[in-house]
């Protein structure tokens, strides 16, 4: 039985790829990729001449197939257009499909785009939430929006040039006006990392349309933070209602800004001025 590779390809700079990368390419039996002409170009560059074979959201199932017999038989790399596979891309299904079938999959870690505009953004890197490219239907788009206006978290999304307008539109209107960097072209001659509000970035793509995909970094809910007097107060309610300690406390920490153990210690002093 061979192995699945997921292998992560440059961004942009066909320079950004690793010594791993480029030696597990030429060892495997087949290479699945979801565009076979900018693979070319890839191995091209550096080389190596492998069997290749699509694998894109079109596929299908009966390709699927075909790749877990090629794994039963030999290694199979898996890349996509750029980055790591897997990641807003075609590859989870041949992965899952590869895991359920007991085959080994190893990923070789490269370059990526989401961590990339991340790391430069400026914004809080500790804790985020990615969101992919959002739906094309305003409905949707307006229910994640929507459950992602009171996250404290930095949120980061792609988008295509001829949509970021629109987007940033929805995102001001859903979110308010928050700090944002915009990377586009990553890694490439063009590339642009702006800084900002969403009302500036609107007012600046208006007069620089976007070339190449975007992917945008936006600033997390400000967590508004309670008084103490607040918490007191609250917190003596929720007990009146029955509440235990423990679950008002639990309770509060979710929307005040204070860690439980504070108020549950807050709770105890309130108990012995009792």
């Amino acid at each position: 039985m061979g192995t699945l590779y997921v292998v992560g390809t440059p961004i942009g700079n066909l320079e950004d790829i690793t010594l791993r990368a480029l030696r597990v390419l030429s060892e495997v039996s087949l290479i699945a990729a979801e565009d076979t002409r900018r693979a070319r170009k890839l191995l091209s560059h550096y080389g190596i001449h492998k069997p290749l074979v699509s694998y894109h959201e079109y596929s299908g199932e009966g390709r699927i197939r075909n790749l877990v017999k090629a794994l039963q038989k030999g290694d199979v790399a898996l890349i996509s257009d750029a980055g790591m596979p897997g990641i807003s891309d075609p590859g989870y299904p041949l992965i899952k499909a590869a895991i359920e079938e007991g085959i080994p999959v190893v990923p070789i870690p490269g370059p990526s785009a989401l961590v990339s505009a991340l790391v430069v953004s400026g914004l809080p890197t500790n804790s985020f939430i990615y969101l992919g490219f959002l739906p094309r239907t305003p409905s949707k788009r307006k229910r994640i929006l929507e459950r992602m206006r009171n996250q404290p978290y930095t949120l980061v999304l792609f988008e295509a040039p001829h949509r970021l307008l629109e987007s940033l539109d929805e995102l001001l209107e859903m979110l308010g006006n928050r700090p944002v960097a915009i990377a586009r072209e990553l890694t490439k001659l063009h590339e642009e990392i702006w800084r900002g509000t969403l009302e500036e970035a609107i007012e600046y793509f208006e007069d620089n349309p976007p070339q190449g995909e975007c992917t945008l970094v936006i600033g997390g809910a400000e967590e508004e933070i309670w008084d103490e007097e607040t918490v007191r107060r609250s917190l003596k309610d929720l007990l009146k209602e029955g509440l235990s300690l423990k679950e008002a406390s639990k309770q509060l920490a979710e929307i005040s800004g204070w860690n439980r153990r504070e108020i549950y210690r807050l709770g105890v002093e309130l108990r012995e001025e009792e």
